[in-house]
């Protein structure tokens, strides 16, 4: 039984990666608005209903990876170990090499070029990944106000934070373009990316009091 439900799991593996590997493919030769979901499946050999049951809108097709990985990234803080703080968490999170810069493989480098300039070449795209950020930044302001209490200051924070994990994958696709692959990636992108996160880090501590002025000149 077990073997059977692992053999299904593969089977709904391989047919996602078979759709999104086809969209890719043809977004790419004729641009992300010059596909229907109706010509991905024919060229996928499923139904447009199965598409859809493995990305809901079109624009998953290309941009489920960052989704899912604010999900991930939300259900890793909230799961964080006691005492820790979430922008400690959030820390150790982007130091952990995951996905192209755990992979040396140069087709997935490959890959990741290709998405970054059908996405490039999207506006429908460029605003969906705009939503996604928003949202990871939503969720996280709320686990922030936990240890920084004040709406703006948790939204202020969140935002900066999103921010930073935005600059590191463009930068991940710069270096991409330019031929390296994932460890060489991950040795300057991850320390960069830890920096940027103590900035935020030190910028929460107090402020010194100003002198009230009533001492001696």
């Amino acid at each position: 039984m077990t073997q059977q439900v692992g053999l299904r799991e593969q089977k709904k593996i391989d047919t996602r990666r078979r759709i999104q590997d086809v969209a890719l493919t043809l977004f790419a030769d004729r641009g992300f608005d010059g596909v229907t979901v109706t010509e991905v499946a024919r060229e996928a050999g499923v139904s447009p209903a199965t598409v859809f049951n493995y990305f809901p809108t079109k624009e998953d097709l290309v941009l489920h990876g960052m989704a899912e990985y604010g999900e991930r990234l939300i259900a890793t803080l909230r799961d964080r170990a006691p005492g820790t703080s979430v922008l400690g968490a959030f820390r150790a999170h982007l130091l952990e090499p995951r996905g192209l810069l755990a992979d040396d493989d140069p087709r997935a480098t490959a890959g990741l070029v290709r998405v970054r300039e059908i996405i490039a070449a999207s506006p429908a795209l460029r605003a969906r990944e705009l939503l996604i950020a928003e949202a990871t930044a939503t969720d996280l302001a709320e686990l922030l106000a936990e240890d920084s209490p004040g709406a703006i200051r948790a939204r202020a924070l969140a935002t900066a934070a999103v921010g930073i994990t935005q600059a590191m994958t463009l930068e991940v696709h710069r270096l991409a373009a330019t031929g390296l692959t994932g460890a060489a990636i991950a040795t300057i992108v991850l320390p960069e990316g830890a920096a940027a996160v103590d900035v935020l880090i030190r910028g929460l501590a107090p402020i010194p009091a100003e002198p009230d002025g009533d001492g001696p000149t």
